[in-house]
């Protein structure tokens, strides 16, 4: 994995890591009068960000000659 994709990879998880600590766990998680949903969105877009990068890099390994 390139340097690139392991800043990257850092910088999700901890934008996952600071989004499940700040939900609070004891409100329901989608309720509009709790603050859990930008939390919730933010670590889903988090979360599909890493997934992304593991493409990207499987991308960038099989246009690489041998």
């Amino acid at each position: 994995m390139k340097k690139f994709y392991k800043v990257f990879l850092v910088l999700f998880i901890v934008f996952i890591a600071i989004n499940l600590y700040a939900i609070d766990w004891q409100s329901d998680i989608l309720s509009e009068e709790s603050d859990n949903l930008k939390f919730v969105f933010s670590a889903a877009a988090a979360f599909i960000g890493l997934i992304l990068l593991f493409v990207m890099d499987a991308w960038s390994r099989i246009g690489v000659k041998k």
